[in-house]
């Protein structure tokens, strides 16, 4: 499947092509970008990784309704019952975190920026987090269940100190239905007994968006800033002044590096054993500064990624600066129960996961998922 869409730029029009290659039943993509012909940049991204024990033989049907997918924040440290933020404990269902906290903005009177939450939790399901509002000096003692907030229940609330800010809660509980299994369940139950051992700390598919369409746009973005010696004069020293939704898009194409990055140690068969002078096997979020890698990942990191220097070399005058994320994942209280067998067995799992981690990088070891993907989400 083909599809061609036109970016507008001043005076000119050009097509930037998008193949889609479906494989399976499940909504694998591959992209293709060509930009303008001033700025041509060619990019493929294909969002299959090679799997830590084998292509799964068993396949389920993934998120038919809302409930087959629960997320529950572990925030990890107690509200203080005291300070000018509101804190409201969220239930949603089928709704997204953005727009639930642009709704809570309305709802008060303030500006975005005053509210805050710990990360983005999946739209097509039900999930329960915090959000916190700055309201100094005008706290309400209680809250009734405000009535904009379409699709939602607000459970709790509560006041603390400060705002809350991304990636600051512990982590997530998950509880999945995956419904009419098909294939050898042993095989699924022993990969089942395999996963608790740890999987490939892989960035979800959700990072990346629509048909990759958030790495798309990373690539326009970071060809636009490009990298000549006049654009490192201008920004040298400081930080590039960026959008948030540029935010989103940075963030997928440091999510696209670390994956190529864990994709060569999972066809190494190191992704989980340390190399010379490592620590923990741990991968790279480009940006600013020095690399903590040692040595010999410094030498097989710039491998994988020599013919991304562009995006490298641009990501570094992001104002973003250089971390490492572990390579491996290892889920923590994982049960699992069949919920009916026979020709349509169902089972349901539940598992946690630290902050930044993705259910879906386990699953995808389990079973072959087959999405109602509608809204394109995995």
């Amino acid at each position: 499947m083909r599809i061609s869409l036109c970016t507008l730029s001043p005076g000119k029009c050009e097509q930037q092509p998008f193949i889609f290659a479906l494989r399976g039943v499940g909504c694998k993509l591959a992209a293709t970008q060509t930009l303008p012909r001033d700025n041509m940049n060619i990019r493929q991204f294909s969002l299959e990784f090679p799997y830590a024990i084998a292509p799964p033989s068993v396949s389920a049907l993934f998120r038919s309704v809302p409930e087959d997918f629960q997320v529950t924040e572990q925030l990890g440290f107690e509200l203080l019952d005291e300070g000018e933020h509101l804190c409201l404990y969220v239930e949603k269902r089928g709704q997204n975190t953005r727009w639930v906290a642009g709704l809570l903005a309305k709802y008060f009177g303030v500006d975005d920026m005053a509210v805050g939450h710990c990360g983005m939790k999946d739209r097509h399901a039900v999930t329960r987090q915090w959000f916190s509002v700055h309201l100094p000096g005008k706290l309400p003692e209680s809250l009734e269940q405000p009535s904009i907030l379409e699709g939602c229940q607000v459970l709790a609330q509560r006041r603390h100190p400060k705002k809350l800010r991304r990636g600051q809660h512990a982590g997530n509980q998950f509880v999945i239905r995956l419904r009419q299994i098909e294939g050898d369940v042993s095989v699924l139950e022993h990969s089942l007994q395999q996963v608790v051992n740890g999987v490939p700390n892989y960035f979800g598919e959700q990072r990346f968006g629509w048909a990759a369409g958030n790495l798309v746009e990373a690539n326009r973005l970071l060809s636009v800033w490009g990298d000549t010696s006049a654009n490192r004069k201008q920004h040298s020293g400081r930080r590039r002044q960026r959008s948030p939704i540029d935010g989103i898009y940075l963030s997928a194409a440091r999510a696209y590096l670390f994956n190529l990055v864990l994709a060569e140690r999972v066809r190494l068969g190191n992704w989980k054993t340390i190399m010379a002078g490592e620590a923990v096997p741990e991968g790279p979020l480009w940006g600013r500064g020095r690399s903590a890698a040692p040595h010999s990942v410094q030498l097989l990191e710039d491998q994988v990624l020599s013919s991304w220097g562009d995006w490298t070399n641009s990501l570094e005058y992001s104002g973003l600066q250089q971390e490492r994320r572990s390579l491996l994942l290892t889920p923590s209280n994982m049960q699992y129960r069949w919920l009916n067998r026979g020709d349509h067995a169902d089972l349901e799992l539940s598992f946690e996961l630290p902050s930044g981690c993705f259910a879906t990088s386990v699953l995808r070891e389990l079973v072959t998922l087959r999405p109602i993907c509608g809204d394109g989400a995995i």
